[in-house]
């Protein structure tokens, strides 16, 4: 990765006191060169239209914020920038998010960024965060560019911030890819293609899986270009037969004989609704492995790889768990372990396994398996949280308990936040998370505090939950 950014929820994760009414804003930041210019960083924003306050305004509704932008090296202000952004006119009832996007040319080097935001609208609103960047130079040799995927994107001939090389480009800031979303429209630029020395130069793009780093032969593609200083690419790579898993798509500038010369990666996540084909009759079980199965455990060990497992796995493996075929299943448990960790099987599936008992130890119910509880199936997933904050007895809210992930992947400061609504048979479910992926829930204060508050009101949940005594987990979930 070029930068050390990624999906940032502002509101969430630099505050630690309660405010009401925040601006909700993800941020993200890619690199870029110009050579009237020099190597620029461009910084978007996509704001959560639900989180801003519009007001009458020439026939309609809009927004307005405050921003103020910041650029420290060694903690010296060296970029500052400071101005009022509106919003696009809504002329009916449907409130969409907008989006702002910042250019500031920098020399190479480490860099802080820091963004304060306000809803002019409503003052109390105010939020920001700090995040490092760190630039790259491509002004010399042959390079490529940050990839910016687009959620949407048309020719035009205007001059904005958000056109480049003749595209208006909306930034897509998240890198999920759900079943409805079939298709990655990048945007990126090779620089100083014409030092290679060759006449005709190639652009690769391909999808690896981020797990097994294998290539998937049906999602590469090359093109002939001619050298020039800069070359912008722009095309949209189909993934709708791309099962789910988590992948990076790589491109590459190599010279007329396919030597890699330079290259630049975007890592998504994917989520499809297509089958993964499972065919029991070709596996031969290994002796070592099946003796780490005891017959009364079959089932159990098989079911236990559903909190690991993809969506089309699952269907699977309930296909295998409603046979209650034991050699099936047996074949099933070996077949996933082969597919998932290769050469590593045996060992990953004995550390699993362990892992499986720790959930049962832990977490298990009168009525659940370990690894049937959201804590156990979270434990299983992710690993064990690096801090783990419990809270029993608080007199205003359920028992509850916040994980915290410093790392899981490429995500970092990970939270989920755990409760026991029954008060018995240590049944606690997921109740919030900021993790991709896992549930959100924005009035999870409010759930937590239903023990003995009221609630609060259709534009703010949490309206009651953040000033009583001895509700303290919004502090908590901020501060591990």
């Amino acid at each position: 990765m070029r930068y050390i950014l990624s999906i940032l929820f502002l509101s969430s994760l630099f505050f630690a006191s309660s405010q009401e009414n925040k601006i909700k804003a993800y941020l993200d930041s890619k690199q870029f060169f110009a050579p009237e210019a020099g190597n620029y960083i461009e910084i978007y924003l996509q704001f959560a239209g639900s989180s801003v306050k519009f007001v009458p305004a020439n026939d309609g509704l809009q927004a307005r914020v405050s921003i103020t932008f910041e650029v420290l090296k060694n903690d010296s202000v060296i970029k500052t920038d400071a101005y009022l952004l509106e919003s696009p006119l809504i002329k009916d009832s449907i409130i969409d998010d907008f989006y702002e996007v910042k250019r500031f040319v920098l020399e190479p080097g480490e860099y802080d960024l820091r963004i304060v935001l306000v809803d002019i609208n409503n003052p109390k609103s105010k939020t920001g965060g700090k995040q490092k960047i760190i630039v790259e130079d491509f002004k010399t040799n042959p390079s490529i560019s940050d990839i910016e995927v687009a959620e949407y994107a048309y020719e035009s001939e205007q001059e904005n911030n958000f056109v480049k090389s003749g595209y208006h480009i909306i930034p897509l800031i998240s890198n999920y890819y759900p079943a409805d979303l079939t298709k990655i429209p990048a945007y990126f630029e090779v620089y100083n293609s014409e030092k290679i020395g060759d006449s005709i130069v190639g652009i690769v793009q391909k999808i690896l899986n981020d797990d097994t780093e294998a290539e998937l032969e049906d999602f590469a593609t090359f093109t002939r270009v001619q050298p020039a200083p800069i070359i912008p690419f722009f095309k949209k790579m189909d993934i709708s037969k791309l099962p789910s898993g988590n992948y990076r798509m790589e491109v590459i500038l190599t010279d007329r004989k396919l030597n890699p010369i330079a290259k630049n990666s975007y890592s998504f996540q994917r989520s499809s609704d297509l089958e993964i084909e499972f065919n029991p009759e070709n596996i031969v079980l290994d002796p070592a492995f099946q003796n780490t199965i005891t017959e009364d455990s079959v089932f159990h060990y098989l079911e236990s790889l559903i909190p690991i497992a993809k969506p089309a796995e699952i269907k699977n493996i309930i296909a295998t768990y409603k046979t209650k075929d034991k050699e099936k299943s047996r074949k099933h448990i070996q077949a996933f372990w082969v597919q998932t960790a290769n050469k590593e099987s045996y060992d990953s599936w004995l550390k699993y396994k362990r892992q499986v008992q720790q959930a049962e130890q832990m977490y298990r119910t009168n009525y659940q398996q370990g690894f049937e509880t959201d804590r156990g199936r979270v434990f299983l997933k992710y690993g064990a949280p690096n801090n783990i904050l419990s809270k029993e007895t608080s007199p205003s809210e359920y028992p509850y308990e916040i994980w915290t992930y410093n790392k899981i992947g490429k995500f970092s400061n990970k939270r989920f936040v755990f409760y026991n609504p029954d008060l018995v048979n240590n049944a606690y479910r997921l109740l919030h998370s900021d993790m991709l992926g896992e549930l959100k829930n924005p009035a999870w204060q409010q759930t937590l505090n239903k023990r003995n508050t009221v609630n609060g009101d259709i534009d703010n949940p949490n309206k009651f939950n953040e000033d009583h005594w001895g509700g303290n987990s919004n502090d908590y979930f901020r501060q591990y």
